[in-house]
């Protein structure tokens, strides 16, 4: 009832020819000191939080495994093979929202769009392809909040990045979800085939996503997660994207959500 798609697959000479962003300005972030892993208040909280939410959302994955039996038949499930330490890697599920296709890897693009179903559409609009990985959290392979599960090559490339990156668990949803995914689907919506994609994704998107899972590392607290679970939460019940805009000229970023930060922290601190 499962299909699994990974980067295994893929044609590595392809891969290889990929020109490597500029990742000069994390330097200074991935050198910071390591942060503690993750507290037992955080790893309390997902427990707690996935059990409570189980209770009812237990009888929607039923009924969304039953429709996409009729309708899509098998696998309904799609399992992605995902990093959730520098070195551990684990199995993420989610409902299966495309065609299936042999050989498919890599970030979804134009030139995957005509494989989403649907059922599909609806199910990654309104995040319900999302909801097993509560068994994910449940088994403390994910959190609620925290960066997005990265691919192996990728953690490969940036050891040192990762490293700081994967202290948190990787999220369902996080700050880069939050403020930057809306740009991504723009960016890759406009990649026409799977090499344009994945240099796309590889040079534009994961290096800014990077960037801002540092920030949110820096900067993690309880406090910051439930504004981040708030404000997800109210984007896909609204279908707004209420996301922080681009800076203006002469004009300042609105603030991204509270910080524990204190007075006399440096400027440096900010990434």
């Amino acid at each position: 009832m499962t299909i699994h798609h990974d980067w295994d697959k893929a044609d590595a000479a392809q891969l290889n020819m990929l020109t490597a962003p500029k990742m000069a300005w994390f330097i200074g972030e991935a050198s910071a000191p390591g942060v503690n892993p993750m507290p037992v208040s955080k790893r309390l909280f997902d427990i707690l939080f996935a059990l409570f939410l189980l209770v009812p959302l237990s009888v929607v994955m039923l009924v969304v495994s039953v429709t996409l039996l009729i309708l899509q038949g098998r696998p309904i499930f799609y399992a992605a093979h995902r990093m959730k330490t520098p070195d551990r890697p684990f199995t993420q599920w989610k409902f299966r929202t495309m065609l299936c296709e042999e050989g498919d890897f890599g970030a979804t693009g134009a030139h995957k769009s005509w494989r989403i179903t649907p059922m599909g559409q609806f199910l990654r609009r309104s995040r319900i392809d999302e909801l097993p990985q509560l068994f994910n959290i449940l088994l403390g392979d994910m959190s609620f909040v925290g960066p997005r599960p990265p691919l192996r090559e990728y953690v490969e490339r940036f050891p040192a990045v990762y490293a700081q990156v994967l202290h948190s668990r990787p999220g369902v949803t996080g700050l880069a979800t939050l403020i930057y995914h809306r740009h991504e689907d723009r960016i890759l919506a406009r990649c026409k085939s799977a090499r344009a994609t994945e240099a796309a994704y590889y040079r534009r998107c994961l290096p800014a996503k990077l960037k801002i899972d540092l920030i949110y590392q820096r900067h993690r607290s309880l406090r910051l997660d439930l504004w981040i679970l708030w404000s997800t939460l109210k984007i896909v019940i609204a279908r707004k994207d209420e996301r922080p805009r681009r800076r203006k000229r002469g004009r300042s970023y609105p603030p991204v959500g509270p910080s524990p930060r204190t007075a006399g922290a440096s400027k440096g601190s900010r990434g």
